[in-house]
């Protein structure tokens, strides 16, 4: 079984996710697989400074993400280049760690962890969808101090997703994160034990 799992910026979904992973889940982290594919080596990598140029690696020859970001942040066109070179690989090694873990084990429970499920389309590649969300005003305070933004960046930062209530649409399952860890955690374990039974029914089959 295939799930995804999403989020807005500075909704927790990256607690969410390693609750799913004690839980048992196999996660495959976008995030994770974007930093491996921009490693120094990878074509991924070639390909953007030979886009962008020289100015966007640090000293060791690295991509500084930050001025990479500053780059795409608010430019449409340096958005789509970066994503046409990245997105392509990230679907290839998504894929292929999907193939691998289904090999050795056809019942394990998959959790797709992509920050932009729902505005990229895979959400309707998965079989369900855990959409995890808090306030805008939580979203906002948790911004400020997690990346020490500047409050008119944190605005930008938020404005420029789509919004979470948009996303709690396409959800089959919700994960307020506002409240405290034990709360979060009780909601997860609810999830787990809906797609634990989800699968035992399917594999009964």
């Amino acid at each position: 079984m295939i799930v995804g799992l999403t989020g807005s910026i500075a909704t927790g979904k990256s607690t969410v996710s390693k609750m799913f992973a004690d839980a048992g889940a196999v996660i495959v982290d976008a995030d994770k697989i974007v930093r491996e594919v921009q490693q120094p080596g990878q074509q991924a990598f070639q390909e953007i400074v030979d886009h962008f140029g020289k100015e966007v690696l640090l000293p060791n020859g690295e991509l500084d993400r930050a001025k990479l970001g500053s780059l795409v942040f608010g430019n449409e066109e340096n958005r789509l280049k970066l994503n046409a070179i990245v997105h392509p690989r990230v679907r290839e090694a998504r894929d292929e760690q999907t193939r691998a873990t289904l090999a050795r084990d056809s019942r394990a429970i998959i959790i797709w962890d992509i920050p932009l499920l729902i505005e990229t389309g895979i959400y309707q590649e998965v079989e369900k969808t855990v959409v995890v969300y808090v306030d805008r005003e939580t979203q906002y305070a948790r911004l400020l101090k997690r990346d020490e933004l500047s409050a008119e960046a944190a605005e930008k930062r938020i404005a420029a997703q789509m919004p979470i209530e948009e996303k709690k649409r396409y959800a089959d399952f919700l994960i307020d994160n506002r409240g405290t860890i034990e709360e979060t955690q009780r909601q997860v374990q609810e999830v787990w034990a809906e797609l634990t039974r989800l699968q035992r029914e399917r594999s009964a089959r």
